[in-house]
């Protein structure tokens, strides 16, 4: 089914909270006309949206209500962002919408097609940002403190992401949290060398009480899961 995704931008600034607000308001406008005006029919499509966000599915014409839109945005006074507005095959095409990536994908074994949905890899890496931010050399709270901190993040963010193709990134963020976590650690208690012999998989995901995602599929210990970190199986 092609697929319009579309990324209204208001072209006047609007400071402080009533911004967010403002856009709900005109894009809400351009729902109801819409509706009204029977587009949904007209071009065999489906519309939707979150905030300023607009996604337009459509069967053979995607084009059409492209055009329909240029112009209707304009009357209320916007624009389509055009950097970020495009026209795409979501049967051969992938495209990102509210941090997932929509689209075709591909089973590991056996390397067959299928649609469906995964985090889009800017989510990843804006998770591993946020990881980062967490275990900075500075962070100088006790590890049952920064890995409290460190699971609610995880918590939430595989909260999200809990629907669709989730393996392939779950893993990516394990492989990073484990990397980031012998990292902090191993400076914290100046260990020499990488650490993986004192910071092993198995004791960070363990032991030492951080949430895994995927890690072997499934966590080692549901109570310190529930609990967000149990005590450290060495002095942290």
């Amino acid at each position: 089914m092609p697929n319009l995704t579309l990324k209204p931008k208001i072209t006047f600034c609007v400071q402080g909270v009533a911004s967010p607000l403002l856009a709900n308001i005109y894009m809400n406008r351009f729902l109801k006309h819409w509706r009204r005006s029977g587009r949904g029919e007209a071009f065999r499509a489906h519309i939707i949206n979150y905030a300023d966000d607009l996604v337009i599915l459509s069967q053979r014409y995607a084009a059409e209500a492209l055009a329909w839109t240029k112009v209707v945005m304009a009357k209320l006074g916007l624009t389509l962002n055009e950097v970020k507005t495009s026209v795409k095959d979501a049967r051969t095409e992938r495209f990102d919408f509210l941090g997932y990536s929509f689209g075709p994908h591909c089973y590991q074994r056996n390397g067959k097609r299928y649609l469906g949905a995964s985090p889009s890899e800017k989510s990843v890496k804006r998770m591993k940002t946020k990881i980062n931010d967490v275990l900075v050399p500075g962070n100088v709270q006790p590890w049952p403190d920064v890995c409290n901190q460190l699971n609610r993040l995880l918590r939430g963010w595989s909260a999200y992401f809990s629907h669709g193709t989730r393996s392939r990134a779950y893993r990516a963020v394990d492989h990073h949290v484990c990397g980031r976590v012998r990292h902090f650690l191993s400076r914290r208690h100046k260990v020499p060398g990488r650490g993986t012999e004192r910071f092993p998989s198995d004791l960070i995901f363990g032991g030492l009480g951080v949430l895994p995602l995927d890690y072997r599929r499934g966590p080692y210990d549901q109570t310190s899961r529930k609990a967000g970190c149990g005590k450290s199986a060495r002095p942290v």
